[in-house]
């Protein structure tokens, strides 16, 4: 099937298997490797991307579901090469280990302070809770969100 979708900017068509998952036409089509691929199931998160607005978890929504959407990935996120505050503040805030999370988890963060750019600590954890993180036991993940919150 052809599809037509804008990612991070740029419009792409392609011809794609109906069944092809998201994840995988990101990934594979089009080469932006940011976004990883860890259950297959909508459990880990670390597929995450916003698209039209709306978080999801790209192993769970087919690439023609996405025709006519717009996509952001964590390779969008930067802007010309310079990292977001939320970016620099996982780094300063030694909130990965890893890093196999950290795109779902910057994606579920930037999700949130789009929508609530102040939110307590309950709803930072609240906004992270579709994200598993193996290596740091959330905590610095937290930390380096509440520390952009305004």
């Amino acid at each position: 099937m052809e599809i037509r979708v804008t990612v991070n900017g740029t419009t792409y068509e392609r011809d794609v298997e109906p069944r092809k998952l998201l994840i995988h036409f990101l990934r594979d089509d089009l080469d932006l490797t940011g976004s990883h691929i860890g259950c297959d199931t909508g459990n880990c998160g670390a597929c995450s991307v916003i698209v039209d607005g709306v978080l999801l978890k790209s192993c769970m929504l087919l690439a023609v579901q996405a025709d006519g959407t717009t996509v952001e990935t964590v390779e969008g996120l930067a802007d010309d090469d310079e990292l977001t505050p939320l970016q620099r503040s996982f780094n300063e805030h030694h909130a990965l280990q890893c890093g196999y999370c950290t795109p779902g988890m910057l994606m579920s963060a930037t999700a949130l302070l789009r929508e609530n750019p102040s939110p307590s600590e309950a709803e930072i954890k609240k906004a992270l809770q579709g994200n598993i993180c193996r290596c740091t036991g959330y905590w610095n993940i937290v930390e380096a969100v509440k520390a952009v919150a305004r």
